[in-house]
Parts: C-alpha cells; structure tokens; sequence
C-alpha cells in the first residue's frame, strides 16, 4: 500500500496497544516503524529489473521481520521502561508484521516468505483506496485531538479491516462473473488475474492470458444486467522468445507470473507489466534488448520512461464505476461510439 496508510496503519495499532500509557508520541513511533520495511526503495540493486523486483523482498520478509521485531522492542524498551517488554514486543511485532501482510493484498507482489518463495499478490485492493486509508486517519486524529480516545483507533481498525474483508469477498463475486464469459471466448484455462480498478472496490479488472492473445474485462457491481465486454490485445511469443533467455526476462517472468506484454519500439524490445496500472498507462516498461541489423544486443532491463498521468480519463473512470458509462475501452481509455464495440 502506498506510504500514508502504512503511516496511519502502523500510528494507529502503536496507539491501540501503548496509547494509553504513553500518550500521544506513541503514535509518531508506530508511524516510523510502519514505514520502516519500505525503506528498501533507497537501495540500489544495480539495474532498473532488479530494483523493481527486489522491492518487497528480504524488507518485507517475516523471516526478517519476526526477529526484528524483538531487537527493536529490547532496545524500545530501554528507552521507555515503563510500557513494559512484553508491550513492545507486541507493539513492534504487530506493526511490522501487518505492513507486508497489507501488501500482500495488492497486486504488486510481496515476497512475504524471502527466500523461499515467489511473490504473493491476492490483488484485491489497489494500491492507494481511500476507503481503506480514511478510518486509520481518522482514529489517529481522534486519538491526537484527545488521547483517551482509544476506542477510536480500534475502531479505525475495525473499519479498515472491514473494508479489507469486503475486498476480498468482491474480488470471489467478480471471478465468478467473468469466468463463464472467458470459457465461451476460449479463456477456460487461461491464466486469471481479478483486481479493482484505481481508488475502489466496486468497478473491476478481469485479465486473462494466453501465449497469443491477452483478455481485458471491466465490470462493477453497478453495472446492472448489462453484458459483459471482452477487449481483446495480442501477443508476442515468438518476440518473448528471442529474449527469454536473458536474466532481465526471466526475473521478470518470474516476478509478475507471465502478466507480460513484449512489444518492439523503435529498435527496442520492450516487456511491459500488465498487472499494474491500465492498458495504456501501465508504469513499469523495462528495455531488454535492442535489435540490430537481426542481432540483439541485452540493455541490461533499463526503464523507459512512464507514461503521463491522464487526468481526462478520471471523469470517464468514475462515470465507469457508477455505472454511468456502461462500457469502457481500456486500450485508449475512452467511450465506444454507438453500435460499435472496443
């Protein structure tokens, strides 16, 4: 999740546990541990694909984190006695523990058994959600405002992980929506990725693949009875493959589970996340090689540049997820005219 709720996350579980016995700054300590496993941004792993798919590696591992949780209560503890070690080993240990357990519900990837394991993604909250974000501040400045309000923070809480259930329980309903519809298209044993669109939980992302062609669906829970709408993206295998071999390739295989797009660009083959952000604003591009005269040449995984934020298509996403525009089209994030389709 993005850094202020991590922030208000990791205040507001400090608050709830020490709150009472030592007031107000307990909150700034559970702020700074909350944003403690992200720290991993400021390292330099060497290249652009190693940077993106170190990111919530060994920082975001309870291998990691359960041991550190204990050096960082000893040492809590010396400083403020008066809680009491049992306290800070629950304050720190919560705290940590729930950062990358958050993150483990975006679709990013989470690397949450470092090194044993593959990424977890459940994808079933974007990444920035106001819904979520908005009962942890609140419980905070509560609590800020008048320091025996502890009840406010549990019931920020109790809100958020609410919410947080509700986004998995969504997430079951719309798989089950789009998968009769992907059987019919052929789409029956493809892989299947189910995550809400930007900032809610009520309009969704459907996508499936296979070696040839890629599936796009949108739908939300205020779309009525309206038939659902397939977009259809084609793929590359034979260009996936003339790269396959190169460590940057396969990292990032390995690290989004497939949900690549490669493409070739002025001389450049490029693999592109499809996972994150939307068909024509994905974030994360990566140069894998460059292609002269039929001999490629590795680039080493550097990042092309990201596209622009379109702030024209947010009337056009809300009008989207309240059901106001019944369709769409992801591949240039615009209305169909009538009687045509995307």
């Amino acid at each position: 999740m993005d850094s202020i709720t991590q922030v208000a996350l990791g205040a507001s579980i400090a608050g709830l546990v020490a709150g009472k016995t030592l007031g107000r700054s307990v909150l700034i300590t559970g702020a700074l541990l909350g944003t403690l496993p992200d720290l991993d941004v400021l390292i330099d792993y060497g290249s652009a694909v190693a940077n993106f798919t170190q990111h919530r590696s060994f920082s975001h591992s309870l291998f990691v984190l359960a041991p550190l949780s204990l050096l960082l209560a000893t040492l809590l503890w010396r400083w403020k006695p008066q809680l009491g070690f049992p306290r800070w080993l629950l304050l720190t240990a919560l705290v940590l523990l729930t950062h990358p357990l958050l993150d483990t519900f975006t679709t990013y990837g989470t690397q949450l058994f470092w090194p044993l394991s593959r990424p977890l993604a459940i994808s079933s909250i974007f990444i920035i959600d106001p819904l979520y974000t908005l009962p942890l501040l609140a419980g905070c400045v509560a609590f800020l405002l008048r320091p025996s309000a502890v009840r406010a923070l549990a019931a920020g809480l109790l809100l958020s992980t609410g919410y947080l259930s509700w986004s998995f329980a969504a997430q079951q309903a719309i798989t089950e929506r789009v998968q009769p519809a992907l059987a019919s298209a052929g789409f029956a044993d493809a892989e299947l990725l189910v995550q809400p669109m930007p900032f809610n939980t009520v309009l969704w992302r459907a996508t499936a693949i296979t070696d040839q062609q890629r599936v796009e669906i949108v739908t939300g829970f205020l779309d009525g009875d309206s038939p659902l709408t397939l977009e259809y993206f084609p793929r590359q295998p034979e260009l996936a493959n003339s790269v396959a071999q190169l460590p940057e390739t396969r990292r990032l295989e390995w690290f989004t589970q497939g949900f690549l797009d490669y493409q070739t660009r002025n001389g450049e083959i490029t693999a592109t996340d499809v996972r994150l952000g939307i068909p024509g604003s994905h974030p994360f591009t990566f140069v894998l090689a460059n292609e002269r005269d039929g001999a490629l040449t590795n680039s080493n995984g550097e990042q092309a540049p990201r596209p622009a934020f379109n702030r024209a298509a947010l009337p056009l996403l809300w009008g989207r997820i309240t059901g106001a525009i019944p369709v769409l089209c992801l591949a240039n994030l615009a209305t169909p005219a009538p009687d045509q389709e995307c």
